[in-house]
């Protein structure tokens, strides 16, 4: 079985005075969100739909399907967890409680504020997530990257040929995940916020695909902006 889950727990504090959180905005003529959502829908190998967002959103969310995917039965909204790791699990284990899980499973994580995922990324994730335990999704990077440990003076500057800047979706074995994230402490699971780096930090391999340079997430006003403009492009 192949399942995607939407993370939608953000509050959009760096949004600014807003009224919703960022994933309910809306961009074009319907909330970020639901963009999101459609382009996992093209997919036809995925079985289920998770999104998770936070309790108190929860009616809201399916409200919104409502309205703009009303015919759609393959989309189940749950709580999130605290931080993302914890959201990511809470739909593991809906799934474990819900359906007869496989060794084989596999889970699609995505950022509910990236709205311009192709079918491509997701079809690369599905395809290179069903040979391995863990897939990441990036884009070479295009500036050097300074690393600065002090946090004034500089300590490192990496070959920038190597160096790649991580986007979602992230795909990943279902069980395998679920093993590493119970292996780690208190105090790994309270520093780790990307799952991936759950897996590189416990000597597991992760294998990467292409994304997009448009293939955005949506954190300030700034992005919000730009995901407008091109969307705007695209439709002229």
């Amino acid at each position: 079985m192949i399942y995607a889950e939407i993370l939608a727990g953000g509050n959009g504090r760096r949004m600014g005075n807003t009224d919703l959180p960022k994933q309910f905005m809306i961009l074009g003529t319907k909330p970020i969100i639901i963009h999101t959502i459609e382009q996992f829908l093209l997919d036809q190998r995925i079985n289920k739909i998770i999104v998770c967002c936070p309790k108190n959103w929860i009616s809201y969310m399916q409200d919104t399907l409502k309205k703009y995917i009303p015919e759609e039965n393959n989309i189940v909204v749950i709580e999130g967890g605290a931080t993302r790791n914890e959201s990511i699990m809470n739909g593991c284990k809906y799934i474990k409680e819900n359906f007869d899980l496989k060794d084989n499973d596999i889970i699609i994580t995505h950022d509910a504020v990236r709205p311009f995922v192709t079918k491509r990324i997701i079809d690369d994730n599905i395809t290179v997530g069903l040979t391995c335990d863990a897939v990441d999704t990036v884009v070479p990077c295009t500036d050097t990257i300074v690393e600065c440990k002090k946090g004034d003076i500089i300590s490192n500057i990496p070959d920038r040929a190597i160096m790649y800047q991580g986007q979602t979706p992230q795909t990943f074995k279902i069980k395998k995940l679920m093993k590493v994230y119970e292996s780690l402490t208190d105090e790994e699971k309270g520093i780790l916020t990307d799952a991936c780096k759950m897996f590189v930090m416990k000597k597991g391999k992760v294998k990467i695909v292409m994304g997009e340079d448009f293939n955005v997430k949506v954190t300030t006003m700034h992005d919000y902006k730009v995901c407008n403009a091109i969307l705007m492009e695209r439709n002229k």
